[in-house]
């Protein structure tokens, strides 16, 4: 699954002066000269991912935050190769994690909602727990040769995993509430750091499958999803307040707020995009080949991601918005003309390069949407509504692109993504034509 000035993440020099303070008249010409007007100051400008992780605690939670997120790359190839290997079986390897995905789909928002009824901490650390000992289920069924719908129950277990993802963007919302660029700046952080988990993570997985043993990258994910939840639940200092509830009061459903139906279809055409252009890469390309070019689609998305946060908030984010998914549709016609012109991998490669650079910005403006329309105690459920129906497009997209490559042949099914993009740029336009 998926998913710039240069040098963002370089420590150190977080403010460069420009200029010094200079008086606002010029001073007194000298006879028989010319007058020499001095430069106007200039105001220090500081590297907008240092000024982020200034806020006390930021840097403690998101680096738990990371240790966290990295298994999400991770559960579902490793889960696939444990199985595949020991029971020698991808049909079976593929309906167990399709089984888990929609477990997900199903548990997460409650989940979700009752981390923003009672707490991160409170909630988030069993819910991890439980999601560990399902990891830990899982294995030992393989591991012993149990019956195989063992297999599904020790996999569906694990749908508890809270949504990293969204508490973190909860956090950083309650950091920095009162000031959107910051704001614009750490959801961009975010996104790059999903794009960078998801390209770390299956390589990292399928190293340890192969060089250890069959069960070591569940095991290894699993111990690193608890350890990072841990980290990022310590961090008390930054964890969002509790809003006030009277006794009995039941919230509404999120799906009635302003353009959240909206949204959550351009998240499930996006993932749809991601799901398609995985499929068609893959039946393009052999499984090596396919994951490094895969991963240069990840890079163009998380360095785009990075540059974007860079950038001033959007004043109209619909209106950027829109703008993003028009650029998406447009560059995810790159990767069909360079396979309808090519077999070589040498033109796919820059292709994805190119399309991955407008799925990060189209995110990032799609997430900040939905902070705009949720409550702010309720974020974490928006956002986690937002990851079910990305994975669901995901999934959407890999059955339709299969079935195009079966029907009609690798280079055919680069046109599922192209579709997928309009619609969520048809959508786009519509909600912003409602919001005008």
């Amino acid at each position: 699954m998926p998913h710039e000035p240069r040098s963002l993440f370089l420590s150190g020099t977080a403010e460069i002066l420009v200029a010094v303070p200079m008086p606002d008249h010029d001073p007194a010409p000298r006879a028989g000269g010319p007058s020499r007007r001095r430069p106007p100051s200039c105001p220090p400008r500081r590297n907008p991912y240092a000024r982020l992780f200034a806020a006390p605690g930021a840097r403690a939670f998101a680096a738990g935050n990371l240790l966290a997120r990295l298994p999400m790359g991770m559960f579902s190839v490793s889960a696939v190769i444990m199985i595949a290997t020991t029971r020698g079986s991808y049909a079976l390897a593929g309906a167990v994690t399709a089984t888990g995905l929609v477990a997900t789909a199903l548990v997460a928002p409650y989940t979700a909602r009752l981390i923003d009824r009672h707490g991160q901490a409170r909630i988030a650390v069993p819910a991890t727990v439980l999601a560990a000992l399902g990891s830990l289920a899982l294995l030992l069924c393989v591991h012993h040769d149990a019956p195989d719908w063992t297999l599904f129950a020790g996999y569906a277990a694990t749908a508890t995993t809270p949504n990293i993802g969204g508490m973190s963007r909860a956090r950083w919302a309650h950091l920095y509430r009162d000031e959107p660029g910051a704001l614009h700046t750490a959801n961009s952080f975010e996104q790059a750091a999903d794009e960078l988990c998801f390209m770390i993570g299956p390589v990292l997985a399928a190293l340890l499958c192969s060089t250890l043993f069959p069960e070591a990258g569940t095991l290894v994910a699993a111990l690193l999803l608890l350890t990072g939840m841990l980290v990022f639940t310590a961090q008390r200092a930054t964890e969002p307040p509790l809003a006030p509830r009277a006794p009995g009061d039941r919230a509404e459903s999120l799906l009635r707020a302003p353009g959240m139906l909206a949204l959550l279809v351009v998240f499930l055409a996006t993932g749809s995009v991601f799901g398609a252009m995985e499929i068609a890469t893959v039946a393009h390309a052999t499984a090596s080949s396919a994951a490094l070019v895969l991963a240069l689609q990840a890079t163009g998305s998380c360095l785009a991601g990075l540059v974007c946060g860079s950038l001033p908030a959007a004043a109209d984010p619909g209106r950027r918005l829109l703008l993003c998914l028009t650029a998406m549709t447009a560059l995810m016609s790159l990767p069909f003309a360079a396979t309808a012109t090519t077999d070589s991998l040498w033109a796919l490669a820059p292709a994805l390069l190119l399309a991955g650079m407008a799925t990060a910005p189209a995110m990032v403006t799609g997430m900040a949407l939905v902070q705009r329309q949720v409550p702010a105690e309720r974020l974490n459920e928006g956002m986690t509504l937002i990851v079910t129906a990305l994975l669901g497009g995901i999934a959407c997209g890999s059955a339709v692109g299969g079935s195009a490559t079966e029907h009609l042949g690798p280079t055919a099914a680069f046109t599922v993504p192209i579709v997928a993009a309009a619609l969520a740029t048809v959508t786009a336009l519509h909600l912003h034509a409602r919001r005008a």
